[in-house]
């Protein structure tokens, strides 16, 4: 929901700081360096390093937006857009788990919201893959290598989920529960968004 906002706000510092990028460091570098941060700040929520678990999910998601805009001043590729997408839904998929480590106590909470985020992931990949095969395409969340419909629940509302209980990991519980039903929320949003999209275009046969 807030992810326009928020491109129109880091969009045009990263495309200057993209401009002036070494060319030897590519975009998918980029990508890859911002998914061993995840992974480290999965680990760091696992053993309570609470502090170096936000700066490393701030760096992530800095990193997140620089190889978007790196790519887009060279030329992007099917392998970057590829590699973007599986860096982000690993990081959400792992971040969950490291609050079980820290508290076994968390599980329940943690598997619902891996349920609302796996569901989430599916329906904006298969209209993704709808979109991709009808030619269909939007720049309304900033410019995508697929159609990115929008929710309820984007990047920027789950970051500040995980930095709140990142920063209160005893409120993991209630948060989880009540993010997870916001998530589910968009999830019906988006099916609801994409039938309308897709009822009325022209059958392949």
């Amino acid at each position: 929901m807030l992810d326009p906002l928020m491109r129109r706000l880091i969009d045009p510092p990263l495309n200057g700081v993209a401009a002036v990028w070494p060319r030897r460091v590519s975009a998918n570098q980029i990508t890859i360096f911002g998914l061993a941060l995840g992974v480290v700040c999965f680990l760091a929520i696992a053993v309570n390093a609470m502090t170096a678990a936000l700066v490393l999910l701030a760096l992530n998601r800095l990193v997140d937006g620089l190889d978007g805009a790196v790519a887009r001043a060279r030329t992007p590729s099917e392998l970057g857009a590829y590699l973007d997408i599986v860096s982000d839904f690993v990081l959400w998929g792992l971040l969950p788990i490291g609050f079980i480590i820290l508290d076994s106590n968390n599980a329940v909470a943690a598997a619902v919201l891996l349920s609302s985020f796996s569901m989430s992931m599916t329906v904006f990949l298969a209209f993704a893959i709808m979109a991709e095969k009808r030619g269909l395409e939007t720049d309304a969340q900033g410019s995508k290598s697929f159609f990115y419909i929008a929710g309820l629940a984007e990047g920027t509302e789950t970051i500040a989920f995980f930095a709140i209980v990142i920063i209160w990991p005893g409120a993991f519980i209630p948060a989880a529960f009540v993010y997870a039903g916001i998530v589910y929320l968009s999830v019906i949003g988006r099916v609801a968004s994409s039938y309308l999209i897709l009822k009325d275009l022209p059958s392949d046969n």
